[in-house]
């Protein structure tokens, strides 16, 4: 409760907010002014945005920083946004090394008696939350990826072959026809040794 001839306290700055000029977000009051993304500071209204602890973003800078990173993740659909937002302070996260598949697990004798299954890539427990079938078997959402090239898959992008998964674009390269007339577009020639 607020002092006679004072207010609450400015999230941001600390200073006082008074009824004029105050902004409630998340049980805090804000300056009109103050009331600005922690990234690129904008500013910032009740449909624009997002809390993480006790900081403020806007959605797009929320979504750089704590969101889902990888391929696929753009601005709808179609679209792969390269930004990783390093302009605006956020640091990447490194990037795991691709590890191709190691365990055959067929997941019966794991649902048959209540173990977890095992992803088909990593051999680390795999749970519901976070389950893709692909191939018949289960995979991780990070783990479902193209053996070659390391993209996200799809079920509907997916290719298999001897119990490994890749894009089709890396299984046309490695595993489709060769020779005269099986070039990369319309109209190439490839001569295969």
């Amino acid at each position: 409760m607020p002092v006679w001839g004072g207010g609450n306290k400015c999230g941001a700055c600390g200073r006082t907010v008074y009824h004029a000029e105050e902004v409630q977000c998340d049980g805090r009051s804000f300056h009109r002014c103050c009331f600005l993304c922690m990234v690129c500071r904008k500013n910032l209204d009740s449909t624009t945005v997002a809390i993480h602890d006790e900081e403020i973003y806007c959605k797009s800078c929320y979504g750089k920083k704590y969101g889902p990173k990888g391929y696929g993740y753009g601005q709808g659909a179609g679209t792969l946004n390269m930004d990783r937002g390093e302009r605006l302070g956020i640091k990447p996260e490194s990037v795991q090394p691709h590890r191709p598949t190691t365990n055959p697990n067929t997941s019966k004798f794991a649902q048959k008696f209540g173990g977890a299954e095992k992803c088909s890539r990593c051999g680390d427990s795999v749970y519901a939350a976070e389950k893709i079938i692909g191939a018949g078997k289960p995979w991780h959402k990070n783990c479902f990826r193209c053996a070659k090239c390391g993209k996200s898959l799809e079920s509907t992008t997916l290719t298999e072959k001897e119990g490994e998964i890749y894009c089709k674009g890396c299984y046309a390269k490695n595993f489709g026809p060769k020779g005269f007339g099986y070039g990369q577009g319309a109209g190439a020639l490839v001569h295969a040794q």
